[in-house]
């Protein structure tokens, strides 16, 4: 079996964009008729510059080649061009294609991938979400309001979810990191407090940061939260120095999450070598592809860390999430895009199933779902934003 050829999709994201702007997805087409999807989380250039370094990875590096041959694969695009190191942008384009080549494997072995990487472990899978505005309400006005937000929860603990996630500590900069105001440790306890009297222990709270808190600042507000007993403190300080971040992680009860911005083995090494996370966030479309984030599990095992992958981005992502939390041991819990329903359904065939708060592991072969063309064809994306936009704020 041979890849013979490569189709890049850039789809729109319709209001209210939960999951970000657009999606970028990819499918690979083998001489057999096998063809397998895969999804890059890419958010260092336009979205339709992504699609076209896809297409040139591919032509200079997979075109040609057999997708059973996923490690030589790997080392081949990682040490293009005199690289050899975790480039964001390169390893998002290989995370992509190496998801792609697992679900042709997949499908050509009649297996679930989770099949293929030790074997089923976990029937279902706890899933949370952030919180989100109802359709009738103005995000922004949401978002700020605490009051609402424990409203809110109370409505998706309703539904199932037993782990809720949300970010009111301020503004993410350019600049960061910047020490907390002390307006923003205030909303943040309010938050988390009037959270906590709302759901009570029927939910656990997982409070989001962006990376924005020098080590001094992340832990003043860490102590400031420990009342409350969530279940992580998300990335307190920014991902570059994980010594730091391991400072943050000696001063507080909280347990520490990190890992959306981190790609490959390499980076997660030098987390858990400083200790400075104990549930580790890896982002499927970005962190070097699915047999990579097995990799990074099992290290993790080995420090009594725990893994709940990342999801800001689309379901193809979110399978291949679904794969590699299956089959591993050490796996926490899984972000989701509320029950991963309307556009997320949408793009798909099948959607992801989802029942009362868990994630229920498809037993189709591959990635155990097939990118609906039609749906992506009618959506694409013709902006220039980039997927995330950081301030440009001086705190």
């Amino acid at each position: 079996m041979k890849i013979v050829d490569v189709k890049t999709y850039v789809v729109g994201n319709p209001p209210p964009h939960f999951g970000g702007r657009y999606f970028i997805f990819l499918k690979l087409i083998t001489d057999s008729g096998i063809e397998g999807v895969g999804e890059v989380y890419a958010a260092t250039f336009g979205p339709h510059m992504v699609a076209k370094m896809i297409e040139d990875v591919c032509h200079r590096q997979i075109i040609g080649c057999d997708p059973f041959k996923i490690e030589a694969m790997w080392r081949r695009v990682y040490g293009s061009g005199y690289n050899l190191r975790a480039d964001v942008s390169l390893i998002g384009v290989l995370s992509g294609i190496e998801m792609a080549c697992w679900d042709i494997i997949g499908k050509e072995l009649n297996k679930p991938v989770y099949e293929l990487l030790g074997g089923q472990v976990h029937e279902k899978l706890r899933c949370y979400t952030y919180l989100y505005p109802s359709d009738s309400e103005i995000a922004d006005d949401f978002y700020g309001n605490p009051e609402r937000s424990a409203e809110r929860a109370t409505e998706y603990v309703a539904q199932g979810f037993t782990a809720l996630k949300f970010d009111p500590s301020g503004p993410y900069t350019q600049y960061d990191p910047h020490q907390p105001r002390l307006e923003d440790i205030e909303r943040s306890v309010k938050f988390v407090k009037l959270i906590r009297e709302a759901v009570g222990t029927s939910a656990d709270l997982l409070f989001g940061t962006h990376g924005q808190f020098t080590t001094s600042g992340a832990i003043r507000l860490a102590k400031q939260l420990e009342p409350y007993d969530p279940l992580w403190f998300e990335e307190p300080v920014p991902p570059e120095n994980p010594k730091e971040m391991g400072r943050v992680a000696k001063q507080t009860s909280i347990p520490i999450a990190t890992g959306e911005r981190l790609t490959t083995k390499y980076e997660f090494a030098r987390v858990l070598e400083h200790q400075a996370a104990s549930i580790l966030q890896m982002a499927l479309g970005r962190v070097g592809g699915i047999l990579e984030a097995k990799k990074i599990a099992g290290m993790a095992e080995t420090y009594y860390a725990q893994i709940a992958p990342h999801l800001y981005c689309g379901p193809i992502e979110g399978a291949a999430n679904i794969q590699i939390s299956s089959c591993s041991p050490n796996f926490l819990i899984l972000e989701g895009i509320q029950k991963w329903d309307n556009f997320h359904a949408d793009i798909l065939k099948k959607p992801i199933t989802w029942e009362d708060g868990y994630v229920i592991p498809p037993s189709e072969p591959g990635l155990g779902v097939e990118l609906n063309e039609e749906v992506a064809l009618a959506h694409p994306y013709e902006g220039d934003a980039l997927h995330l936009e950081m301030s440009t704020e001086i705190i």
